[in-house]
């Protein structure tokens, strides 16, 4: 047990306490963004100490470096079971609906530690995911260039998702399944054969 600032005792572990402060953090970003993520404000959440956080997350940092870790694990699961380059994109932008936390995380540089073994790991495999898929697609569909169609393809799913989030789709979607629509968009870039 550790003493808090304020004199009470608060218990270091409870059940799985890494998991309750990623919890608790995402739950901040999703509603406030993640410049509202105090490590402190967490501990009082998760009901243990102020220091308690940091004996898994160090600082902040590494609180915002284990999110994108994992959104990137949960990324590219999702790639590595789609059925051709449309499914990849549509499961990118379901993603994106399921975790906006994570999402908006991972793609902020800035908050991150770049060098972290853990993101580095899951970034690359999220992106593996993505270059099999726009791999299987015939040259005549995607053009010669892979890489470039890569960038197309994730360019054209990010950018969907990110507009989607921030309610800037919501005229042109209207009622519509936004998946739908994502899959709709595919297949004005990308053609089999």
């Amino acid at each position: 047990m550790t003493s808090s600032e304020d004199g009470d005792r608060r218990p270091y572990h409870h059940g799985n306490l890494r998991r309750a402060i990623l919890g608790a953090a995402l739950d901040v970003i999703a509603s406030d963004g993640p410049s509202a993520l105090s490590l402190r404000d967490l501990a009082r959440r998760a009901g243990v100490s102020h220091a308690a956080p940091a004996h898994h997350f160090k600082d902040r940092t590494g609180l915002l470096t284990a999110i994108a870790a994992e959104g990137f694990a949960l990324l590219s699961s999702g790639l590595t079971e789609a059925a051709d380059l449309r499914d990849a994109g549509v499961r990118y932008v379901r993603f994106a609906r399921e975790h906006p936390a994570h999402f908006q995380v991972m793609f902020t540089p800035g908050l991150l530690r770049e060098n972290d073994v853990e993101l580095t790991t899951a970034k690359a495999l999220a992106a593996e995911g993505l270059r099999a898929a726009v791999a299987a697609v015939p040259a005549g569909g995607r053009g010669s260039d892979s890489r470039l169609a890569g960038v197309a393809a994730w360019s054209l799913a990010h950018g969907f998702a990110t507009l989607l989030l921030s309610h800037n789709l919501d005229g042109p979607v209207g009622d519509q399944d936004p998946e739908e629509v994502f899959h709709a968009l595919t297949g004005l870039l990308f053609r089999p054969g």
